[in-house]
């Protein structure tokens, strides 16, 4: 799907999907009352972002792929089997720091320190920033606006309540979406570039937002888990093999399952607001946002005409930059009277995931140990090279 004529300004996430550092498949760890591990707890030589969790950290990665269209290894000596090599400087690593630096300073003694200029203000995807105005840019047509900021209340537009109820209704109404306590889900998952094959996928799912998540991988499984208070990620190929979930990270992910059981979407966010209406693929939706405690900020776009929920983006903060996640729905089916979207797909900043279930068991006990922390991933076999 795409936001009325704007073309995808993710160009750049093929490329860096091979990044190790994965924002979105490198998470989870500790519960909330452990401290978090930090960068330099994990990684060596790290000098500029100190004292941010692990999670963020990566997605802090993740963002500097995205803002300059690179990936991992254009800046790190990358080995998935041996991290020594993303700790030896050379001049590029050297040059970020500088940059990072001049960014704080440009936000710090022009704008009281508020995060308005970022990576992506300047490169736009490209390692060098654009010097020269494009004459086509500045005579064509210009794109909607995405609204990744926080929006007021539009006047004329229903409330926030109003769209809420419609969307409760077109699932089956509010007693029915209630009664939907748990699922057991199969399916498949095709990601991007060299993981586009498909993959077999389970999700279970208990309400009030317990979800956990597994993707079979030809390297292991990766499984993202929220137990409704703390949440993890345990994957292959990564520089922690079981990784906490953080702050905004982790109230992102209470947030995914959460939305799992609509009957509760008023309560998962606070602030509601609706903006001006937009266009999704031809079709008007009412753009409705809101905000989580911890301040993540979620837009999510309700087709006019059907009620149903066509698209969430919830944005993140990081040190150098907010961070996008954006889940697209479609071909809602019936469930036990409850319309389910069997078909979805994320992308964020280095990634991207496609989902369809072919199956889905409403309201059928699961065990608690589903969303317990998940054990770390069975490393790949080794495969040697063919000669």
């Amino acid at each position: 799907m795409k936001l009325g004529s704007r073309q995808s300004t993710l160009a750049a996430a093929g490329t860096v999907l091979v990044c190790l550092l994965s924002v979105a498949l490198a998470r989870g760890q500790a519960g909330p009352e452990q401290r978090p591990q930090m960068a330099e707890d994990v990684f060596k030589n790290v000098q500029v972002l100190k004292g941010i969790p692990v999670d963020q950290f990566m997605a802090t990665m993740g963002f500097f792929s995205a803002s300059l269209g690179m990936s991992c290894e254009d800046c790190h000596s990358a080995d998935d089997r041996n991290w020594e090599g993303f700790a030896v400087d050379n001049p590029r690593k050297r040059t970020a720091r500088k940059m990072i630096t001049m960014m704080a300073a440009i936000n710090r003694d022009n704008f009281g320190g508020r995060q308005i200029v970022t990576c992506y203000s300047c490169h736009r995807g490209g390692d060098r920033p654009r010097v020269t105005p494009d004459l086509h840019a500045l005579y064509g047509a210009l794109p909607p606006a995405d609204p990744n900021e926080v929006i007021a209340q539009a006047p004329g537009a229903p409330s926030a309540d109003q769209v809420l109820d419609k969307y409760l209704q077109a699932l089956g109404g509010p007693q029915r979406v209630a009664a939907l306590t748990s699922f057991v889900a199969t399916g498949t998952s095709a990601g991007y570039g060299p993981e586009s094959e498909k993959r077999p996928v389970e999700i279970f799912a208990k309400a009030p937002g317990q979800r956990t998540l597994i993707i079979h991988t030809s390297n292991g499984d990766n499984t993202t888990t929220y137990d409704g208070r703390a949440g993890w990620i345990a994957a292959p190929l990564r520089p922690v093999a079981v990784l906490a979930l953080t702050g905004q990270e982790l109230d992102g992910a209470r947030l995914d399952g959460e939305l799992c059981f609509p009957a509760r979407i008023k309560q998962a966010l606070g602030r509601w607001r609706v903006g001006f209406p937009a266009t999704i693929d031809d079709r008007e939706v009412d753009v409705v946002q809101g905000t989580t405690a911890a301040g993540v900020i979620a837009t999510l776009y309700f087709d006019k005409e059907t009620g149903l929920l066509v698209r969430m983006v919830r944005y993140t903060d990081s040190p150098v930059g907010r961070i996008p996640t954006e889940t697209d729905y479609a071909d809602y089916r019936e469930v036990s009277g409850v319309k389910m979207a069997y078909r979805w797909t994320t992308i964020w900043l280095d990634g991207r995931e496609a989902f369809e279930l072919s199956e889905v068991r409403p309201n059928v006990p699961i065990d608690a140990a589903k969303f317990a922390r998940p054990a770390p991933p069975a490393p790949p076999a080794f495969r040697p090279a063919p000669r």
